[in-house]
């Protein structure tokens, strides 16, 4: 996938390149949180709640996946 603006390939099952779909991840996800701190007395967060870019990167092996879930398991608590 190249990283340039309007390069993009498209995800077969959306239509929508990889960027479009997780704006609408981060859309839904920070639009359902609003609305739980306001309707069902959620803890408001206030950091940021998203980070601002993503990394693409491509699971190449069993290990390589092992480390990621690894990061991602642990990384909250750094």
């Amino acid at each position: 996938m190249d990283n340039k603006k309007g390069n993009h390939k498209r995800l077969p099952q959306l239509g929508l390149p990889l960027p479009d779909i997780v704006s609408r991840i981060k859309t839904m996800s920070t639009k359902k949180y609003s609305e739980g701190v306001k309707q069902s007395g959620w803890q408001t967060f206030n950091g940021k709640l998203r980070q601002r870019n993503y990394y693409e990167h491509i699971i190449r092996d069993e290990h390589e996946l092992f480390q990621i879930r690894e990061y991602i398991e642990n990384n909250p608590a750094n």
